[in-house]
């Protein structure tokens, strides 16, 4: 059985979601993973450039927004190897935005779920 995920940090957060089933599954996703990870403990969530992101003590922040041309994606700090490891391995699956973005089908994220479980995982486990 599915947990269900916690509530938004705040107003402002939950409304970055609106109309936004693609973001919604992807922050589902981020909090399954934590859950999933013994080492990553709070994740503390926040809006970053207008983006909900998603940080840790062990890991580098990720947020999740839009690409310039609307697609769902992922974004990870540019100087972290986040990124391009995952390209490294899924780049051919994937559209990736240098080391910056993993741009998304927002109508194969859920076939796509091992994959970006990984990208998560590198990025909230960053740092150990």
């Amino acid at each position: 059985m599915a947990k269900a995920e916690p509530p938004f940090a705040n107003a402002s957060v939950g409304a970055a979601f609106d109309g936004q089933p693609a973001l919604l599954a992807l922050r589902a996703m981020i909090f399954d993973v934590a859950r999933e990870l013994a080492s990553v403990g709070e994740i503390i969530e926040s809006l970053k450039w207008g983006q909900p992101s998603y940080a840790t003590k062990t890991g580098t922040p990720i947020r999740l927004g839009h690409s310039k041309g609307g697609a769902p994606a992922i974004f990870a700090h540019c100087q972290s190897s986040v990124i391009s490891d995952f390209a490294a391995v899924f780049g051919q699956d994937f559209e990736i935005d240098g080391t910056r973005a993993v741009h998304l089908d927002p109508d194969s994220i859920d076939a796509q779920d091992g994959p970006l479980r990984k990208l998560i995982a590198s990025a909230l486990t960053y740092r150990l």
